[in-house]
This record gives structure tokens, sequence and C-alpha cells, in this order.
């Protein structure tokens, strides 16, 4: 198959698979499509949003229309390291095995993952970067494709470890996940206060998932797409030639060149889950929110002034 009709089956597939997932989530429709254009793009992401918008409901639904297996791990102070990876045990022979822990599946559910201490935050790294971990001196690589989607409650902060630039900077989406409309309300309790339970298809593969992940990289993109997407990444830093005056008086960090990968790969995509062959500086700008808000930091006078992040990644667009 060619990559022009490869990525033609992308899109029937991509519509199949939002049609089996809207058979349980109601609305969210930019959060499903941010979704899945991280999980195209090889990416993790965070869902940032208030208990009970259907976060955890979210990825189990698409765990499922995907074939992929998937475990929830809930995050909490005692959590340890050894909880997540897993541990070395002492077996009837008298021989150490590893005991392979709930990380060791394709989507990891990270529910509340800033409530738990940076000991355990940073387990989490080595496997969203080099997907594998390393026990007692051991490699051990995690099942293929692998997806980290972490949950994030925005209001309550005492009692949490806010995730280091370190760890954020591994996301490649931040997704925020915003109240139901009226009518979508109406919609989500009529269905969810009976018994009727939706049927859901499998629609892909773990290796159909990989070869689209191969054929979203092997998409081309012109220069000035390119130019567009790190001058913009440019703009985010005080002391970059492309800083403008709204740069100097309400950013204090920019962002990094991961932060210009993943506006090239999730404009690819992008353009790809939309029939499009190749990228342009709209498909650009369609991705940047989720992309740059986690990746910028703001000063003292941009939360005194209340420049929020959308408004200032707006303006920088």
């Amino acid at each position: 198959m060619s990559d022009k009709a490869a990525v033609d089956q992308l899109v029937k597939d991509y519509e199949a698979l939002k049609t089996e997932i809207h058979k349980v989530i109601v609305g969210q429709d930019d959060v499903v499509d941010q979704v899945l254009i991280s999980i195209f793009s090889r990416g993790h992401a965070l869902l940032v949003g208030v208990p009970g918008l259907a976060k955890t409901l979210l990825v189990n639904t698409i765990a499922q229309s995907l074939g992929l297996t998937f475990n929830r791990i809930q995050f909490t102070p005692d959590l340890m390291p050894s909880d997540i990876i897993g541990s070395e045990i002492l077996d009837e022979t008298k021989n150490f095995k590893f005991v392979k822990g709930p990380l060791f599946s394709n989507i990891i559910l990270a529910d509340e993952i800033n409530r738990t201490p940076p000991k355990t935050q940073s387990a989490l790294l080595e496997a969203m970067q080099e997907r594998a971990v390393t026990a007692a001196g051991n490699n051990y690589p995690l099942p293929s494709p692998f997806f980290v989607l972490a949950t994030q409650n925005p209001i309550e902060q005492e009692g949490t470890y806010p995730l280091p630039e370190a760890q954020l900077d591994r996301f490649m989406f931040n997704i925020w996940v915003d109240y139901p409309t009226y009518v979508e309300e109406l919609a989500i309790v009529r269905a969810t206060t009976t018994d009727f339970k939706a049927d859901l298809k499998q629609i892909l593969d773990g290796p159909q998932i990989m070869n689209y992940q191969d054929l979203i990289r092997r998409i081309p993109v012109a220069d000035n797409v390119l130019e567009y997407a790190v001058k913009l990444v440019g703009k985010t830093r005080i002391n970059s030639e492309f800083a403008t005056s709204l740069t100097k008086d309400y950013i204090s960090w920019g962002a990094g060149p991961r932060a210009s990968q993943n506006l090239i790969i999730g404009a690819k995509c992008h353009a790809a889950l939309n029939g499009k062959y190749s990228p342009d500086i709209e498909d650009v700008k369609a991705v940047a929110q989720p992309i740059l808000r986690h990746r910028i930091v703001r000063n003292y006078k941009a939360e005194a002034e209340g420049f929020t992040m959308e408004r200032i990644i707006n303006e920088l667009l």
C-alpha cells in the first residue's frame, strides 16, 4: 500500500474510532481528537480537569477501541517505584525472579499523578522516554505501543507534588478537559442512569497503530512550515532573536527543542487525520495550544495582570 493510500485508510479508521468512542463519551470532541493525535504521534498526554469529567472512562474506552491492554495506577503519597515498575521476589527454587508491575501494559492511566512524591514520579521518566524500565540492574522493554495518559486535578494543590519541568516536557500534550455543555450533560445523565451498556467494537490493533505511527513520521513537511514551528517556539524564549515585547514582559522561561519536534509531529498527524498529505501552517496552529501550554512559565507580571497561558500563546500565534 502506498503512503497516500495509507493516509486515506487512516482517515477512515480514525472516523470509525471516533464513532465507537462517542458511543460512550458524550461531547469532548477536542479532547478525543488530541488524545488520538498523541497516540498516533507516539506521544504521551496529560489530562487536566476537575473530578467527574470522565477522564478515566475516556482512556478505558480508547484502549478497548484500539484493542490494547490497559492498566490504571492510582497515584497516592505512599506509592513506591517498585509498586509500578515491579520487583524481584524469591521463588520456590530459591532464585530471584522479576515480577512485572502494572507499568507493563500498552496504555497506562496515571491517575492524579501529582499526588505521589517525586521519587515515584521519576520512575515514570525512563518508561516514558526509553519505553523500558531498569530493575536490579536489568533492563526490561515495555510492550509496544506504549502510552502514558496521566490525569491531574487543577483545583486541589494541598498535599500534592507538582510535576517537575523535565517530566512535564515528556508529555506531548497538556489537554484541558472542560465541563460539558447543558445539552451534553443531559445526554450524559440520560445514558448513565439506566442499565444500558454500549457494545464497543475493536477498530485497530497494536501492529496497525505502530504502522500508522511510522506513516506519520514519513509524511513530508515543507520548509516554510518547519521554519514557522521553530520560530514560534523561539518566540517563547526571552533571549531569542524572535522574542517579542509580549515575551519579554510576560514570560520567564520558554519552551525547549522538544516543543518544536512535537509541533511538527503533531501537525503531520493533524493533517493526515484531516485527509491532507502534508501539513501546513494551520496544522501547526491547531496543535500549538496543548503542546506549548505546559512548556512556558509565566512571570509574576502575567499572573498579576490576568494574562492566561492561552492568551499568551494566541498572541504569539
